[in-house]
């Protein structure tokens, strides 16, 4: 679905968002992928969870959770942002696999336990 997304990145990068799609995906069997605003979109259960995308300043690739105003973690950065945190990976160093599982455990939670409405389907 996204994949001129992936493609049209360069090395180090593609490798890099190629190995955090493949482990939203490989996370959580309810969690698919789509695109919204130009974006590849992660949604739990329909509802969105995270996008990936790429800084336009440091060009580090990064996690953008939806609801990261939820979601408290050092690794996490709000900005000037109200509802949504990063995350950023950087491309030439191992990806750091222990914080990405706890903060998609913790964002996940929020939709399992309710506190982010899931719409019954």
């Amino acid at each position: 679905m996204n994949e001129d997304f992936y493609l049209n990145q360069e090395e180090p990068n593609k490798s890099c968002l190629l190995a955090m799609r493949t482990f939203l995906l490989n996370a959580d069997a309810n969690i698919t992928e789509t695109k919204k605003y130009g974006m590849p979109c992660f949604c739990y259960k329909g509802k969105m969870c995270c996008y990936l995308w790429v800084d336009k300043k440091t060009k580090d690739p990064y996690f953008l959770w939806v609801e990261g105003q939820h979601l408290n973690h050092p690794a996490l950065e709000k900005g000037d942002r109200a509802r949504m945190k990063i995350l950023r990976v950087h491309p030439n160093q191992d990806v750091p696999i222990a914080i990405i599982n706890s903060i998609l455990e913790k964002a996940l939670e929020l939709y399992r336990n309710g506190t982010i409405p899931i719409k019954k389907m």
